[in-house]
C-alpha cells in the first residue's frame, strides 16, 4: 500500500532524541528554545512559542489577542474541527463564511458582510498548504482594527507574494506526525510581538515568568524537549521535503486526467500538505476511493463534513448554509504527495486515478 502520509524518521532525528534522554532534561529546556529559535528564522519573525499541539497554539493566540466572551471570529468551515473549537475554547463564537472553489480556502469578498460590532478577529486557515489573500485579509483588518490568527497548521514554509504563513498575523503551527514538519505532536505560534511574545510564554506554563510565582491565570501547554529534538532534526530536511512535495505535485498534475487537480493561483507557493483532487459528475467518491485502496493506494478525505454542520456546532451557530463547503465536501480526497513516494509510486497513483 502506498500511504496517504508517511513520517521521515531518520538517524538524526533518532540520536537527537537519545541525546535528550542522556541528558535528563526532558522537559521544556534548550532543545525547545534552539527549536523556537531555528521556526522563528524560518518564518521570518522575531518570536516563535513551542507549544503541546497545534490546537493549543491556537488557543493561547486567541487568549494573547484578547480574544473573549462575547467575541466572533470569522473564519472558515472548511477545516479540521480545532480551528473553531479554539474560538470556543475562549468563550468567543466562530462566524464561518464560505470558500473558493479553487483553493480551497476562506472567500475574502464575503468577509466584510460577516463583520459585527462583535467580530474582534480573522482566522484564515492556510488549507493543504496554500495560503489565503493575505493582502486583502490584513486590509480588511485594518479598515475594520480586527486581529489577525492565521491557521498554518498545514503551511511551513508557503508564501503570498513572498511573504510566509505565520508572518502576517499571529501565526500558528501543528507539528502533528503528519506535518511537512513533525515532532510526533507539538504546535508553534509566531509573532513579531515581543509582549505578545511573553504572554504566550508565560500562559503556556501556568502563567510564571519565574518558577513558582503565577502572574497569571495560565495552562500546562509546554513541549517537552524529546519533542523538540525530533522537529529541530526535522527543520534541517524542510527545504528537500518541500522541493520534493512540489515536485511530486507537479507530476501529479500534469498526467492526472480523470478528475480535476489543484491549481495554484499566481503569486503563491504552495507546499503540498495534502494534494487533493475532486471528483465530479456524479461519480461516486466513496467508491472511487475504494477502487484505489485494492490497487494499492492510499488516500484521505480532508474534510468530509464542514465545521459548521457538524452536530455540536449547528447548535452553537444556527442553521447555517454555505453552499461551496458543502459541495466540495463531497466531492474533495486527497493522494499521496509525501517526500517518500518513488518513481514508480508516482506512475501507479497516475494511473489507477486515470483508471477511474
Amino acid at each position: 500500500m502506498i500511504p496517504i502520509s508517511k513520517p521521515f524518521i531518520g538517524e538524526a532525528e533518532k540520536e537527537a532524541v537519545l541525546a535528550v534522554l542522556e541528558s535528563g532534561m526532558l522537559a521544556q529546556g534548550p532543545r525547545t528554545a534552539a527549536f523556537e529559535e531555528r521556526f522563528a528564522e524560518v518564518c521570518g519573525v522575531e518570536h516563535a512559542i513551542a507549544t503541546s499541539s497545534g490546537t493549543t497554539a491556537l488557543h493561547l493566540a486567541l487568549l494573547a489577542n484578547g480574544i473573549g466572551p462575547g467575541d466572533e471570529v470569522i473564519t472558515t468551515p472548511f477545516t479540521f474541527i480545532a480551528s473553531a473549537n479554539s474560538v470556543l475554547f475562549v468563550g468567543a463564537k466562530p462566524v464561518f463564511i464560505d470558500i473558493e472553489e479553487e483553493t480551497f480556502n476562506m472567500d475574502v469578498g464575503l468577509i466584510e458582510e460577516a463583520i459585527t460590532p462583535r467580530t474582534k478577529a480573522i482566522l484564515p486557515v492556510h488549507l493543504y498548504g496554500c495560503m489565503c489573500d493575505m493582502d486583502s485579509i490584513e486590509a480588511i483588518a485594518e479598515r475594520h482594527e480586527l486581529k489577525i490568527i492565521e491557521d498554518a497548521c498545514q503551511a511551513v514554509g508557503a508564501t503570498h507574494k513572498g511573504r510566509l504563513a505565520g508572518s502576517i498575523g499571529t501565526g500558528t503551527f501543528s507539528l502533528y506526525a503528519t506535518k511537512n514538519v513533525m515532532s510526533g505532536e507539538g504546535g508553534m505560534i509566531t509573532t513579531g510581538d515581543r509582549d505578545l511574545a511573553q504572554q504566550c510564554r508565560m500562559m503556556r506554563n501556568h502563567g510564571m515568568q519565574r518558577r513558582y510565582y503565577h502572574d497569571m491565570l495560565g495552562y500546562n501547554f509546554r513541549m517537552t524537549d524529546l519533542h523538540a529534538a525530533i522537529g529541530l532534526a526535522q527543520m534541517a530536511k524542510l527545504d528537500a521535503f518541500t522541493q520534493r512535495r512540489r515536485e511530486n505535485a507537479a507530476y501529479l498534475s500534469e498526467r492526472i486526467t480523470s478528475v480535476i487537480t489543484p491549481k495554484v493561483p499566481e503569486g503563491f507557493e504552495h507546499v503540498w500538505h495534502q494534494y487533493t483532487v475532486r471528483i465530479t459528475d456524479g461519480r461516486d467518491r466513496d467508491t472511487a476511493i475504494k477502487r484505489l485502496a485494492d490497487a494499492g493506494i492510499g488516500t484521505g478525505v480532508f474534510y468530509p463534513v464542514p465545521v459548521h454542520m457538524q452536530g455540536y456546532m449547528r447548535e452553537l451557530v444556527g442553521d447555517v448554509s454555505l453552499p461551496v463547503s458543502e459541495r466540495l465536501a463531497k466531492e474533495v480526497f486527497s493522494l499521496p504527495v509525501h517526500p517518500q513516494l518513488s518513481k514508480a509510486d508516482l506512475e501507479k497513483i497516475v494511473d489507477e486515478v486515470n483508471k477511474l
